[in-house]
């Protein structure tokens, strides 16, 4: 992921056009979160969504008859979410994340010759990918196996001990939020991530910006312009 690529799309999310927006509580990683129903700015984030939904009858046939699946690594896949089928989250979560991670990191250049590609699960067997399409492949694969878009979001961070941008999956499970990482096969609470700081969040309904608590510009803010909505002047 290219950290020049990255501050485009956060000052997109930060000041584009939005709507239905509102504070929420304390949120991921200890920051104030603002949230917008837009993804004005996440071109790449509407991509893969239609591009998800172009590929689900695949995934179905797959499930159906693995002698369909487009490769090994798929077929590997839908009878992973088979096993998984009823278990409990934690234990989906942390099965998901394992199986992801045995595929080994590539950059989006050495994939698909360019700066930044969002893939899709298929895409993803077949080629592996970087950081966000490994949280993207984990956000499907869960949503696959019945959690609610609202309790997951895919999260655009900079991590602060690589001095680098990087993305990962977060689930909310009761009160708690977990984290699945491509860089360790642990689910680790949120709380216990102090290098992560989030730039953005997104899943299927809205997006959220992110403020670190105790910012100066998180106080004195109105979160409408945040997210790029009028404020009627005095």
């Amino acid at each position: 992921m290219r950290s020049s690529i990255w501050g485009l799309v956060v000052a997109s999310n930060l000041f584009a056009a939005a709507s239905a927006a509102h504070a929420l509580d304390f949120g991921l990683f200890g920051t104030r979160e603002f949230r917008a129903a837009s993804f004005a700015g996440l071109a790449q984030w509407r991509s893969v969504l239609e591009r998800v939904e172009a590929e689900r009858p695949v995934w179905r046939r797959c499930a159906a008859d693995p002698k369909s699946c487009p490769n090994r690594a798929a077929a590997a896949w839908r009878a992973l979410l088979k096993g998984l089928e009823g278990a409990p989250l934690l234990e989906q979560m942390r099965a998901v994340n394992r199986f992801a991670n045995q595929f080994r990191y590539r950059s989006d250049d050495q994939n698909w010759g360019k700066s930044d590609y969002w893939a899709t699960p298929i895409e993803f067997l077949e080629r592996s990918g970087d950081c966000e399409d490994y949280a993207i492949f984990k956000y499907i694969s869960l949503r696959e196996l019945g959690v609610p878009a609202q309790r997951m979001r895919l999260v655009v961070l900079r991590d602060t001990l690589r001095d680098l941008a990087h993305a990962v999956l977060a689930v909310h499970d009761g009160e708690q939020v977990w984290i699945l990482d491509n860089v360790t096969n642990a689910v680790l609470r949120h709380d216990r991530l102090g290098h992560y700081v989030p730039y953005y969040s997104v899943n299927e309904e809205a997006r959220w910006a992110h403020l670190p608590l105790g910012n100066t510009l998180t106080a004195r803010i109105d979160p409408r312009l945040l997210l790029g909505e009028g404020v009627a002047s005095r």
